[in-house]
């Protein structure tokens, strides 16, 4: 039997903690370092930052990263893939190159392209989703290093155990177990702690990078390097697992992983493993990112401090639409928002105080530039009492938007460029299954009938949100089998939409994964067109779960600690 495979992640984000390089290679073994830099708002980043620099296009930071670690990988005997390659990871690939040589590290390198796809009129990039089968041939062909363009967050850890093991597209059920392991190492920290519900129960100041080891069946353990900060639990890795996902089938370009069939078990301290994955063919289209530039956009935050808070907005929203009207140039589209953030006879003035947000958009960048903070300084003298904004109004700055498209697998030429500068072509991983809801399971029969104590749902339960596109997905979890037979028939779209009104008039999904005590809600359009738009108040979902956690319900009283009070209205 192949030995297991340790796979480490030392980047979330295009912007992560600069020293987990380092920190994965010195503070245990490893077989292969992994990075994640891309997301919808990264690829926007990248795409105009390639209209600066044609040259450009891939995470620097990477580099900079390589140049401190490239000598500690080689002397390690660490793989790394990353997909720091974003918009041009052949242009990567070369500067690792000439990193090598001037460090005199002897690394064979190689890229995984075929990504990019034609750009559509009024666009900036367009890039389809690969899977992991072009880097495990890079591996197979020696590379120590594999760079890519844009691949599913998945596929960094599916290509080196694809390799490792020699599973073929065939080998559902092993590559759903990777895919799996994947999805929990991608986002760095959360799955150590990070972003966590229930953070109060640990020591996460600094928590160390996840590791996966994983099997030949498939089957993992995430874990972390012994003495690094966080923790590694049940509730952690369960946190990430509902992260940005949805229903039961988990979709990718490698095979469609069934959530449903997921089992998480304590393995030791820091140490939880993931098996019973089950795996179908994965879908016949494969999922293409378009960014475009969606206009210009420019904001005023306006500080009203003390009485007559909603009289003063009142005011402040008159006088601007009138300064708008005689300049006659009203951006197309204008939002208030009044966050009531002020206290009664408060102590601080900060405290005393609510913010009322002023967003404009609109195709022209005149039209949000100077009329819109020339009508807001032009108020400082003539409106409410008191008045000051939190910044000196802009000129305004370009925003994006971020489109999903599908295209056939067939059409898309999945290429590994070798050590050696040949070209394998990567065939498409077929044959194909058509994506189809999973019948609801039947859930556990409600909790007997008892007193209750009205409280924060989040007394109960662990909650963890995030953005695809312009939807959010809020994925809701409990401890123990008693909670979960409360919360699957408390917890109902219907009881969401109640709690969250922001959700009022969208199409809210549930989704119930019973073997993780979870309920996963997509809530479709609430970020309008997605995280670069920034067209709410928290553009990417990330704290809607924890808002979800601080609205009060009625909680069985045997669910509660004896010492949790009662919310009174």
């Amino acid at each position: 039997m192949t030995r297991p495979l340790r796979i480490g992640n030392a980047s979330g984000f295009y912007g992560d903690r600069f020293d987990a390089v380092r920190e994965m290679l010195t503070d245990g073994p490893l077989d292969v370092l992994t990075g994640d830099y891309l997301a919808e708002l990264t690829m926007l980043i990248l795409g105009r930052s390639r209209l600066k620099d044609p040259k450009g296009g891939y995470a620097t930071t990477f580099l900079r990263q390589l140049e401190e670690n490239l000598g500690l990988a080689h002397e390690k005997g660490v793989k790394i893939v990353a997909n720091a390659g974003g918009l041009n990871p052949a242009g990567l690939a070369d500067a690792v190159r000439e990193l090598a040589d001037r460090t005199g590290v002897p690394v064979r390198v190689a890229h995984v392209e075929g990504d990019s796809r034609p750009v559509p009129d009024g666009h900036l990039t367009a890039n389809a989703y690969l899977g992991g089968a072009g880097i495990a041939a890079c591996l197979r062909a020696g590379a120590d290093i594999v760079v890519t363009g844009r691949v599913t967050d998945a596929a960094l850890v599916t290509g080196p155990a694809a390799a490792h093991f020699g599973w073929g597209p065939g080998d559902h059920d092993a590559l759903a177990g990777a895919v799996v392991a994947g999805h929990v190492l991608e986002c760095g920290t959360q799955a150590t702690g990070g972003n966590y519900a229930f953070f109060g129960d640990h020591d996460v100041r600094r928590p160390g990078f996840p590791l996966a080891e994983i099997h030949e069946d498939g089957s993992s353990v995430i874990t972390k390097h012994p003495g690094t900060g966080g923790v590694v639990d049940t509730g952690t890795v369960t946190a990430q697992l509902l992260y940005e996902t949805g229903g039961a089938r988990y979709a990718g370009p490698d095979v469609t992983a069934r959530l449903d069939t997921v089992t998480l078990a304590p393995d030791g301290p820091d140490r939880v493993r993931i098996s019973g994955v089950r795996g179908e063919a994965p879908p016949p289209t494969l999922k293409v990112g378009l960014n475009r530039l969606g206009g210009w956009r420019n904001e005023v935050v306006f500080v009203l401090t003390g009485l007559d808070v909603e009289d003063k907005a009142r005011l402040v929203r008159d006088q601007f639409a009138d300064a708008l009207g005689r300049a006659g140039s009203k951006p197309e589209e204008v939002r208030w928002e009044l966050a009531r953030t002020d206290r009664a006879d408060a102590d601080t003035e900060e405290t005393a105080s609510a913010l009322l947000r002023l967003v404009v958009r609109d195709p022209d960048p005149e039209a949000v530039g100077r009329a819109v903070s020339g009508a807001a300084v032009e108020l400082a003298l003539g409106s409410y009492p008191g008045f000051h904004v939190t910044a000196p109004p802009g000129k305004g700055a370009p925003y994006g938007v971020f489109e999903a498209a599908y295209v056939p697998a067939g059409e898309v030429d999945h290429v590994a460029v070798l050590p050696d500068g040949s070209r394998e072509s990567v065939p498409a991983a077929g044959p194909y299954a058509e994506l189809a809801e999973v019948a609801e399971p039947e859930p556990p029969g409600p909790p007997p009938a008892g007193p209750t104590r009205t409280v924060p749902l989040g007394r109960v339960a662990g909650a963890r949100s995030g953005d695809k596109g312009g939807d959010a997905n809020v994925g809701v979890w409990v401890r123990s089998d008693d909670a979960w037979r409360w919360l699957v028939h408390e917890l109902t779209v219907a009881r969401f939409g109640e709690l969250l009104p922001e959700t009022a008039g969208l199409t809210v999904v549930r989704h119930v994964l019973p073997r993780l005590r979870a309920l996963n809600f997509v809530v479709h359009g609430l970020l309008g067109d997605g995280v670069a738009a920034q067209a709410r108040f928290d553009p990417q979902a990330k704290a809607v779960g924890e808002w979800l956690r601080s609205r009060h319900v009625p909680v069985p009283l045997h669910l509660l600690d004896e010492d949790e009070p009662e919310v009174r209205a």
